[in-house]
């Protein structure tokens, strides 16, 4: 009789357990004082510095998510698009125009404390729609001057919506669907989305540009070799009167255009060197890099020799005739120069928004390179190819030098 007894009590317990476990409001209980934590849905480690995707949907989708957070009772959720609240609550379901969104949700106690999580939010456009890619540096624009967005249906628009200024003016080129148009002047240096409009005036997601008054060098500032011409690319580098170099003055200058300027790198040992430059209305070059700008560049001054320094998108979905469907801005000429045993280092940063990454290096043909084949890129990659004689033959005799496959950008092309 004595065990039935136990028995049945240690079942009443279990029972008591499992009762308190099934509670519809689990977290309801947690202290006031205890630290907020979204339980659910796990947000993804930034990858490589780079926020991750949470989500991506359709542009004609809702977005929609739900939080649970603890203490449950004692929280509030606010979303932030870009940095500015368009919702509270623990579940959210609104629409957004395509384009990518820095969406970040904070967790605020009644007590004052705080947790949050952030990523990109990824709204596609529908097939129909117009849509700008974002190749290249299209997005770094100047105040006051031309830029330009390449994509699909541009044919559609008929204004296009900055800061709620509307530019109804501008230039389309049915043969690469690019729109050549002006930034607006009055703007103030900052991150602006674009709205796309068509005939009908419906509105579409133009995605973000970077504007700036100030020059911005954004390609070919973060390595050079000594006794060279050393070129850079941006936006309003006729601006620039002075560049400081390994802590040279350097007011002269072999090229100078809104979008380059060159000079003869000094004489300097193989090593780390900072540059830095000024405007003509004092204002400091920027450079611009990693979805940043800072006013002192670190240059790497090394042996090998640069062919080509920029930032170039390439895709094999591209037609024909688009310039980003291969890389082809190395000319044969160049390679008919270099000695057979060199080698040839391409620089590629993947694209994070593209299905998969493949590069190829083939001739003017498509023909693989002797001694090479496809290579899966699953982040930013040095590829090297021995340039043998037959390989340089192949060049020379095939139309040259490309660099094919998808969703990756050649930054940089060296020989050494």
């Amino acid at each position: 009789m004595k065990n039935i007894y136990i028995i049945l009590l240690t079942l009443l317990t279990m029972n008591f357990v499992l009762a308190a476990c099934s509670d519809e409001e689990p977290y309801s209980t947690a202290d006031i004082n205890d630290n907020p934590r979204i339980l659910d849905p796990t947000f993804i480690d930034r990858v490589n510095g780079e926020l991750p995707v949470i989500a991506s949907i359709s542009r004609d989708a809702d977005f929609t998510m739900n939080l649970v957070v603890t203490p449950a009772d004692h929280c509030t959720v606010s979303w932030l698009i870009d940095g500015e609240e368009v919702h509270t609550g623990k579940s959210i379901e609104k629409k957004f125009k395509a384009g990518n969104y820095h969406l970040k949700v904070v967790v605020t106690t009644t007590m004052g404390k705080t947790t949050s999580r952030e990523g990109i939010l990824k709204v596609n456009p529908l097939d129909s729609d117009p849509w700008a890619d974002d190749l290249a540096f299209e997005r770094i624009v100047a105040v006051g001057r031309t830029a330009y967005l390449y994509g699909n249906n541009l044919d559609k628009v008929k204004n296009i919506i900055i800061d709620n200024q509307t530019i109804a003016n501008f230039n389309y080129s049915i043969a690469n669907d690019v729109i050549e148009y002006i930034i607006p002047a009055n703007l103030v240096d900052g991150t602006y989305r674009l709205i796309l409009v068509d005939n009908g005036g419906f509105e579409y997601g133009g995605d973000l540009v970077k504007a700036f008054k100030a020059p911005v060098i954004y390609a070919g500032s973060e390595r050079t070799n000594a006794n060279i011409e050393w070129i850079m690319n941006g936006i309003n580098l006729d601006k620039i009167t002075r560049m400081t170099f390994a802590g040279q003055s350097i007011d002269t200058f072999t090229s100078q255009s809104e979008s380059e300027i060159s000079f003869n790198c000094p004489d300097v040992e193989v090593g780390e060197y900072k540059l830095s430059g000024t405007a003509a209305d004092g204002m400091a070059v920027q450079f611009y890099s990693s979805d940043a700008c800072v006013t002192e560049q670190n240059v790497i001054v090394s042996a090998a020799t640069e062919l080509w320094a920029g930032h170039h998108y390439v895709s094999w979905d591209f037609e024909d005739g688009n310039p980003n469907k291969v890389f082809n801005l190395i000319s044969k000429e160049v390679f008919s120069t270099l000695k057979a045993g060199a080698m040839l280092y391409i620089h590629c940063s993947i694209a994070p928004e593209a299905t998969y990454h493949q590069i190829r290096t083939t001739t003017g043909w498509w023909s693989d390179l002797s001694g090479t084949s496809s290579i899966d890129l699953t982040e930013d990659t040095v590829v090297e190819v021995l340039l043998t004689q037959t390989v340089l033959d192949q060049i020379q005799n095939e139309d040259g030098f490309l660099c094919v496959g998808h969703g990756y950008y050649v930054d940089r092309v060296t020989v050494l």
